[in-house]
């Protein structure tokens, strides 16, 4: 699970001073304390309509905007970007998240990336921490029970599920979600064990209570409950493929709030059908927002509609992190969340 970055040439793309207002395009509808702040600095168009804009709409856009703000449902790829003429210095994507987005495309071409990091960590980790919790519980299931009227009373073997104190959490990817969900499950009583690119510091490790496994299957077979927070890469890509699922104990669940195509969906899918597993939380799929219908029929699937970061807070911080990026490049200088890794 490693990454080569390299900090690409000063000369390659570069902030722009712009005179006036930068023209803005922004392709979702954002909170209206955002586009109110966005409308009083820049010339902005903001896709009212709120719909994912195709391939055409999205490099007309770009042909006609000194800045794109688009977000992770917009897939603009090495071709889209040649295409999008000289105009365009900056994308400045709204969310953490830039595998939608050709970064070396861009910078060969002169076009500044940025994100918005760090401001979905709370959310994420807390909607993680929820899916870890309820799935061994079996609450998904007991809520269903009742609205369709089927409980039939309090029993000493009903809708028996785990106890959450001194299970093993396996975490694979520690970073800033990964902490956060590390530094929750501690005070669950939850043994943390996690794969990592890099083993941290001793004096994180001791501050969260975790254990480095540098073997990741042995990780896998080990854990009672498993959570991803690692990125969509192209080494990452089915890192839970069907031999892996089938290292995880028949009680394990898995819980994934960070990427879809983490997962291999068919070899997820038939692991809970056949009870191999005991169940899953998932908040990403791998065609959003398409989601296989299995996944809503098993009982022991807890499916949310990538809702981890649908905080109020979490999104008008996002927004703020566009404009601040948009405002020191139309400045000339380079902006704060300038995306540099995954460069060769």
């Amino acid at each position: 699970m490693s990454e080569t970055t390299q900090t690409p040439p000063a000369a390659q793309a570069s902030s722009r001073r712009v005179t006036g207002k930068p023209r803005v395009i922004v392709t979702r509808r954002l909170l209206p304390v955002v586009e109110d702040r966005m409308s009083e600095l820049f010339d902005v168009v903001i896709n009212t309509e709120d719909r994912i804009m195709d391939r055409d709409a999205l490099i007309a856009a770009m042909r006609d905007c000194d800045v794109l703000v688009p977000t992770v449902t917009d897939r603009i790829d090495g071709a889209m970007i040649e295409a999008a003429g000289d105009r365009l210095g900056l994308i400045a994507s709204f969310g953490a998240g830039t595998e939608h987005i050709d970064v070396a495309a861009a910078w060969s071409r002169r076009i500044i990336v940025t994100n918005t990091p760090g401001v979905f960590t709370e959310d994420t980790a807390d909607t993680a921490m929820a899916l870890i919790l309820t799935g061994p519980r079996r609450f998904a299931e007991g809520i269903t029970t009742l609205r369709q009227g089927k409980w039939p009373g309090w029993g000493p073997s009903f809708m028996l599920g785990h106890r959450i104190n001194g299970k093993r959490l396996g975490i694979i990817g520690m970073g800033r979600i990964g902490q956060a969900v590390a530094h929750r499950a501690r005070a669950f009583g939850l043994e943390i064990v996690y794969h990592n690119r890099h083993r941290l510091p001793d004096a994180v490790e001791n501050m969260l209570g975790a254990r480095y496994e540098s073997d990741l299957d042995r990780l896998i077979a080990e854990s009672d409950i498993l959570t991803l927070h690692c990125p969509a890469t192209a080494e990452t890509h089915h890192l839970l493929d069907a031999r892996r699922i089938a290292l995880m104990k028949p009680t394990s669940y898995l819980v994934n709030t960070a990427r879809g195509h983490l997962i291999d969906e068919e070899a997820l899918i038939t692991a809970l059908t056949h009870n191999k597993i005991g169940g899953a939380g998932l908040d990403v799929y791998a065609h959003e927002p398409e989601i296989d219908p299995r996944f809503i029929s098993l009982s022991n699937v807890l499916a949310l509609p990538h809702m981890a970061s649908a905080t109020i807070e979490g999104r008008e911080a996002s927004g703020e992190k566009v404009i601040a990026n948009i405002r020191f490049w139309a400045d000339g200088h380079r902006p704060p969340d300038q995306v540099l890794e995954g460069l060769v």
